[in-house]
């Protein structure tokens, strides 16, 4: 059995009606459509398991590594609590059209209706267009009498949340919270394994044959939490040297630190570590081999590699671990 190292993966690509050229032209992904909506870059979702594009597991599917390294891979607690199954979904994603307006179910909810996990996520703004933004929320209390009425009389767009965003912001997406990607964001995307998205307003579109795109909303009401509080901004200082936290659930951390120079890191976590690069680029070495790691690249570092070290001139990258 082949031993693990830090390992990348070929993207997955997917159009979308919405989508655009910046993971091209920013993030140098293969393509030359002018409608790439997502880089799935670790992805083990049914029908779209990542496959290895470095190294001597080259051509190995994300599933063949978790069947046949487990707790080296996942970690012991997360191969206990997950399986063979990889708990996350690593996106990159670009809007040149708004997304649909829409929020994802919790767990319990996802599991009875799916058999899937819910859907938390984080958006980290890798760039943003000037006056671009980001919909979170609701711009008032909200009840589900006066949601219910304000999409009936199709006013839901005054009383959505838009926060105009630039590149650095961060976002915790909980589950039950209304949300949507903005014309112009370009933004990394940490989740729970789940593709099960509700869709609620549409910005009354249409397709070339003049119909509508299917929305969800007899099933998406159980899936709201109308009393959330406005916490799902992450305040952090930005441009500091030393890690920073942004985001820690029960599904995932994830923080965020420059590199200058070399930093000798230890996985302390149990866990895999994932690496996003969102600037600049640059080396991650175990045991004196040199994995490179360029802007829009992803490298997932298996939890039996404990120690590790990153090297940059200059360079910016998103950690996440579970």
């Amino acid at each position: 059995m082949d031993a693990l190292y830090p390992l990348k993966f070929q993207p997955i690509l997917k159009d979308k009606i919405w989508g655009g050229q910046k993971l091209h032209q920013i993030l140098h992904k293969p393509t030359t459509s002018k409608n790439a909506g997502e880089s799935w870059e670790i992805s083990d979702v049914e029908g779209d398991t990542s496959v290895v594009a470095n190294g001597a597991l080259q051509g190995s599917s994300l599933n063949y590594l978790l069947e046949t390294h487990t707790s080296d891979l996942l970690g012991e607690k997360n191969f206990r609590q997950f399986g063979t199954k990889f708990p996350l979904l690593i996106k990159f994603i670009d809007a040149k059209e708004d997304l649909s307006v829409q929020l994802h179910p919790n767990d319990q909810l996802a599991k009875a209706r799916h058999n899937s996990f819910g859907k938390t996520e984080m958006w980290y703004v890798v760039q943003a267009d000037p006056e671009s933004n980001l919909i979170v929320g609701f711009n008032q209390e909200m009840t589900q009498e006066l949601y219910l009425k304000h999409l009936e009389d199709k006013t839901l767009q005054s009383i959505l949340n838009f926060d105009t965003v630039k590149a650095g912001d961060a976002y915790f997406i909980e589950v039950g919270r209304i949300h949507a990607i903005g014309v112009g964001v370009l933004l990394a995307e940490i989740q729970q394994t789940s593709d099960i998205t509700y869709r609620v307003y549409d910005w009354d579109r249409v397709d070339s044959e003049g119909n509508e795109r299917e929305l969800h909303n007899d099933i998406a009401l159980e899936a709201f939490d109308f009393d959330m509080p406005d916490n799902f901004r992450v305040n952090y200082t930005k441009d500091s040297d030393s890690p920073t936290e942004l985001v820690s659930c029960p599904y995932f951390t994830t923080n965020v630190f420059k590199v200058n120079d070399t930093i000798l890191k230890e996985n302390t976590h149990d866990s895999f570590m994932i690496y996003m690069c969102v600037e600049g680029k640059a080396q991650i070495e175990v045991d004196g081999n040199q994995t490179e790691i360029s802007m829009g690249e992803t490298v997932l570092i298996p939890a039996c590699i404990k120690r590790f070290s990153i090297s940059a001139n200059h360079a910016k990258l998103l950690e996440v671990y579970v």
